[in-house]
């Protein structure tokens, strides 16, 4: 794991996924370029984006709709998580996606993350996908706040511990580009 900006992996997952998208599916982002780091394996957190983004394109599936991933800074004792007994006080960072599909009832929720537990027809998914996303999260020690109702669609709220700035590395100038190139060589 290692200081990392989540703007550019969600960017990154989501021009992955836009081109397997029905054309009935819009995608809206509101990224804030401001928010922090967090420390993170940059492979799992595109592994939970791609599999949140990817349910939620599936229950849009038949009727179409909106896709919105949303990056924002949180506190831990914003209203919205304040019940979340897994969360310790400090900074978060909220990655929110949320579709207008159908929904879920309350018993389907109280599954959602167990192994193998699907919504999905036989062949069209594992059952893998939210609870492979919950332990990633849980790893970072973050957590997952679902909300949804049937005919409401969902929204999954991501909290991942945001780095303060005094815990990020200072690079000098053109030393982080440095570390994410390649070089060849010499002949």
């Amino acid at each position: 794991r290692k200081p990392l900006e989540l703007q550019s992996v969600i960017r990154e997952s989501l021009q992955l996924l836009r081109p397997s998208l029905p054309t009935t599916i819009e995608i809206k982002t509101r990224i804030d370029p401001e928010c922090g780091m967090v420390n993170g394996d940059i492979s799992q957190i595109h592994q939970v984006i791609m599999n949140l983004c990817t349910n939620a394109v599936h229950a849009m599936e038949r009727s179409g709709g909106t896709l919105t991933v949303e990056l924002t800074e949180a506190r831990r004792d914003d209203p919205a998580i304040a019940n979340t007994a897994s969360l310790k006080p400090g900074d978060y960072l909220r990655l929110a996606v949320a579709d207008t599909g159908a929904g879920m009832s309350p018993e389907t929720l109280e599954q959602i993350f167990d192994p193998y537990f699907t919504t999905k027809k036989p062949g069209k998914g594992s059952g893998l996908g939210l609870s492979v996303a919950h332990g990633v999260v849980n790893s970072h020690h973050g957590e997952i706040v679902v909300e949804s109702a049937p005919g409401k669609g969902s929204l999954f709220a991501v909290y991942f511990p945001s780095l303060k700035h005094e815990d990020a590395p200072l690079f000098a100038a053109g030393e982080a580009a440095i570390q994410n190139t390649e070089r060849s060589l010499p002949d």
